[in-house]
């Protein structure tokens, strides 16, 4: 995967601004709760460290990318790196975490089950993971970097037979975000337009995750030039964690053992 690929987002990406917020946000809202041993699972660049080492917690963060550990281990040396692809969490002891946290990263696995089913075995006695991803129902077009999209009711029935004690919420923006998506799903559907064939649906993803990733570059640099300001002036505090709706962008899920 590319490091700075439309489908991790990136910081330092002016057209990634929407998407980039509404990530960070998932952070502001955890870090509070956080303290003792947290690990992140699939940390990405790392821009969601920083938010949180704010309660002085004993931090590691697993990825599969060597470059990225190598980057984050230089600009955050207390940070403990796990470099392995997951499930299963095979460097990690039962109960050994706190919390744990993982950010839009359940749906590109396959074995989502045993993926939770980990989280179960590492995470201590009334340990606790928030995990984000994408609302099913809000998808426009196939991402073919996803194994999987959940709806709420398939995410619930997931969860269930390993986690008594948990909250499905969702993370909803506001006029300006809504603005911003209804630009966004209006480019998508032209672009989709040319797709007669439905090649989307039946080309296997590892031949559409380059053409999906050029295209959708070329959409939000179009969305850019369009309104700058909306897609810049989009922040964290345009988005909000609420009851859910089927209006939610994410699902934002609390885990409890």
């Amino acid at each position: 995967m590319f490091i700075y690929s439309t489908e991790i987002t990136s910081s330092h990406i002016k057209s990634d601004a929407p998407l980039f917020k509404r990530t960070l946000k998932a952070y502001q809202i955890v870090a509070p709760q956080l303290h003792g041993n947290v690990l992140e699972i699939g940390c990405g660049e790392g821009y969601g460290i920083q938010l949180l080492l704010k309660n002085d917690i004993n931090l590691t963060v697993l990825d599969k990318s060597k470059k990225v550990l190598k980057s984050i281990k230089k600009r955050h040396p207390k940070v403990n790196t796990i470099q392995s692809k997951i499930p299963p969490l095979s460097k990690i002891e039962d109960e050994s975490y706190d919390y744990i946290v993982s950010f839009q990263v359940i749906e590109h696995i396959k074995n989502a089950n045993f993926f939770l089913e980990e989280i179960q075995r590492v995470l201590k006695p009334n340990g606790k993971a928030f995990i984000t991803t994408p609302n099913a129902l809000k998808t426009i077009a196939k991402n073919p970097w996803h194994y999987k999209e959940y709806t709420y009711n398939e995410m619930e029935s997931l969860i269930k037979p390993k986690f008594s004690n948990y909250e499905i919420k969702g993370l909803s923006g506001n006029s300006k975000t809504e603005a911003y998506y209804k630009l966004n799903e209006h480019s998508v559907n032209r672009i989709l337009k040319w797709d007669v064939f439905d090649l989307q649906n039946k080309l296997p993803n590892t031949l559409l995750k380059i053409p999906y990733e050029i295209l959708n570059r070329i959409n939000r640099n179009s969305i850019l030039k369009q309104n700058q300001t909306l897609v810049v002036d989009i922040s964290t505090e345009d988005y909000e964690l609420n009851q859910y709706s089927d209006q939610a962008l994410d699902l934002m899920i609390s885990l409890e053992k």
